[in-house]
């Protein structure tokens, strides 16, 4: 057998299919900066499909710091943190970072998916169990992989079926309950108190991948712990900074002694290149900024409950949630790629989700907000959106999927 012959299955066939159709939605090329309204194939588009959760990509004080760290630091760190590539700045990120989590250390790493491959398979190993939600981020999974740890799956938010793999578990295993602060797909938030109480019963540990969490929930914005008031009780925190952050990288906060040891023997850590200055420089201005205007999370709120009402006096058919991701069922592959070609052609851009990121027969439009967004932008993108979801039900109506 051939080696390359899996790049002609039937998977790259849909792909090629998509393309000859002019429906494939990725990989469209902006024309300009990242915000609430972009130019996409030469139209100015609203953007529905950031993950710029606080509109801090083109915020002058973040740009600014980025340009001076550029002109005082370089391009880039030519090494990793654990040799050559730590800079004063590295540091001074993970203080405010432990400072504003509220946690003893904090350390970062270049991207968000390689902070959970490197916190993951550097704190369990062959002797431990990682317990996670079915719906958990991609990085996660392939962490668990990474660990040599056994993996256990319960049912997506099912408390039931979490307490009953924790009680399978012998009780000489390490055990590491991993969730999702807020579900990337459905936007939903984790059943965090029911976590932390089911762990203390059984001896494990929590870690919240709080990716989509950080500058989301809380009063403060530190987050899913911040939002049930359980910041004692998580183990470990990740997060990323090319979200609310709008900048690259992530990081992994916790008690001193466990991050100490993560730093010293995770791989993925210590032989990649450190982030690059602009990026430290723009992660830390983006902070300041969070730190100092908690307003911009209040912001955030109300122009996702806008938009949420909006849809639904449409008769929109969404997944109830009380976070910035709003997902629009369309449930079939066709409908999804052709309402995204419709809605890009009415200057509104979303994001198509389709298996095995959500499970067959559910795919949906993810819609997810920013804090700067107008009212204007966002009744346009209800209209624009209601609009195609009716043409959608004539041209590619469900019972003929």
């Amino acid at each position: 057998m051939d080696l390359f012959d899996k790049c002609k299955n039937d998977f790259m066939k849909m792909v090629y299919d998509l393309k000859d159709k002019e429906l494939y939605p990725y990989f469209t090329p902006l024309t300009s900066g990242q915000d609430t309204q972009v130019i996409m194939n030469d139209r100015e588009t609203v953007m529905i499909g950031s993950n710029n959760y606080l509109g801090l990509t083109n915020h002058p004080d973040v740009i600014n710091a980025g340009v001076e760290a550029i002109k005082k630091y370089g391009a880039g760190c030519s090494g990793s943190r654990f040799l050559n590539g730590t800079l004063d700045q590295h540091l001074l990120l993970e203080k405010e970072l432990a400072e504003f989590l509220h946690k003893e250390d904090v350390m970062t790493f270049s991207t968000g998916f390689q902070s959970n491959l490197g916190i993951i398979s550097a704190i369990c190993g062959r002797n431990d169990v990682i317990v996670c939600d079915k719906e958990n981020h991609a990085s996660i999974y392939d962490a668990c992989r990474l660990s040599w740890a056994k993996l256990v799956r319960y049912e997506h938010a099912d408390m039931a079926d979490l307490e009953r793999q924790l009680a399978s578990i012998p009780e000489d295993k390490g055990i590491l309950i991993v969730t999702d602060g807020v579900f990337s797909m459905g936007g939903d938030i984790a059943k965090l108190p029911e976590i932390v109480a089911l762990a203390k019963k059984y001896g494990a540990r929590v870690m919240v991948d709080d990716a989509h969490g950080l500058g989301v929930l809380g009063a403060h914005g530190r987050g899913t712990a911040e939002h049930f008031g359980l910041e004692d009780e998580v183990d470990i925190y990740m997060g990323t900074f090319s979200k609310s952050l709008a900048s690259l990288g992530g990081y992994m906060a916790a008690k001193k002694e466990v991050v100490e040891f993560v730093r010293n023997t995770s791989r993925p850590f210590i032989f990649s290149a450190s982030i690059t200055p602009a990026s430290v420089a723009c992660a830390r201005a983006s902070l300041k900024i969070l730190s100092e205007h908690p307003e911009r999370v209040a912001q955030l709120k109300e122009v996702s409950e806008y938009m949420r009402k909006g849809l639904k006096a449409k008769g929109i058919k969404i997944i109830e949630a009380e976070t910035p991701i709003i997902p629009i069922y369309t449930y079939t592959n066709d409908r999804t790629f052709l309402a995204c070609k419709m809605l890009q052609e009415k200057g509104v851009y979303v994001n198509p989700c389709i298996s095995p990121a959500v499970p067959v027969g559910q795919s949906l439009l993810r819609t997810s907000y920013t804090a700067t967004h107008t009212h204007e932008q966002l009744d346009k993108a209800i209209n624009a959106i209601a609009e195609v979801m009716e043409e959608l039900d004539k041209v590619c109506p469900l019972e003929n999927n």
